[in-house]
C-alpha cells in the first residue's frame, strides 16, 4: 500500500507561526505519510486574472490538492476571523475544474495567541469547506489557545491533552482514508 498524501495549509504565511507547528504536531500523530506544505502565497483571486490563465503557483496548489489523499489545515484567526492567505487559496482550489476539493477529506486545526484559540476561524473554515462538498473530520474543536504558552523554543507542543486530541483525530483521519 502507498503512502496517504496530506496537503498542508498553515493559513499563515509566517515560517514560524503557531499553526505550522500545530500541522506539524499533527502529521507526527498521523505517523506514515507524504506531506506537501501548499504554498499559500498567492496572487488575490481575480476573475480577470482567471480568465488569463491560472498563475503558475495557483496551479502548482491545484495539482498538490489533486494528488492529496487529505488535507490538514491551520486556521489561525486574525480579528475574529479566517485569514486572507487561507480564504484566497481556498477560493482558488474552489475554481479548479473539476471541483479539486469535492470529496477530499481534511482536518481543521487551529492555534492563536488569542483566549479563544481561534474558534471564530476555525467555525469559518469549516462552513466554507462543507460548501465546497469537503468532508471535515468531526469532533472536538482542536483549539490552542495562548499559542505562545503552549509550544516550545523547538516548536514542539508541550500540552499532553492537545497532543491527545490531535492523535485522535489523526487517527480518525487514517480510518477514513482506508
Amino acid at each position: 500500500m502507498t503512502k496517504p498524501v496530506l496537503l498542508t495549509m498553515p493559513g499563515s504565511l509566517r515560517k514560524a507561526s503557531y499553526n505550522r507547528m500545530l500541522i506539524a504536531e499533527a502529521v507526527r500523530a498521523f505517523g506514515d505519510a507524504e506531506v506537501i506544505e501548499g504554498d499559500l502565497d498567492l496572487p488575490l483571486y481575480n476573475g480577470d486574472v482567471e480568465d488569463a490563465g491560472m498563475p503558475a503557483a495557483v496551479q502548482t496548489l491545484i495539482d498538490q490538492a489533486r494528488r492529496a489523499d487529505a488535507l490538514v489545515i491551520g486556521a489561525p484567526e486574525y480579528n475574529k476571523g479566517i485569514t486572507a492567505p487561507l480564504k484566497n487559496a481556498i477560493d482558488w482550489l474552489s475554481r479548479a475544474n473539476p471541483n479539486v476539493l469535492a470529496n477530499h477529506t481534511a482536518v481543521i486545526l487551529s492555534a492563536s495567541a488569542g483566549r479563544t484559540g481561534g474558534e471564530t476561524a476555525h467555525f469559518m473554515a469549516h462552513q466554507i469547506l462543507t460548501q465546497l462538498q469537503v468532508k471535515v473530520v468531526h469532533g472536538p474543536l482542536i483549539l490552542v489557545a495562548a499559542a505562545h504558552d503552549e509550544f516550545g523554543e523547538d516548536g514542539s507542543l508541550g500540552n499532553d491533552f492537545l497532543k491527545g486530541q490531535i492523535a485522535d483525530r489523526m487517527a480518525r483521519l487514517r480510518e477514513m482514508l482506508g
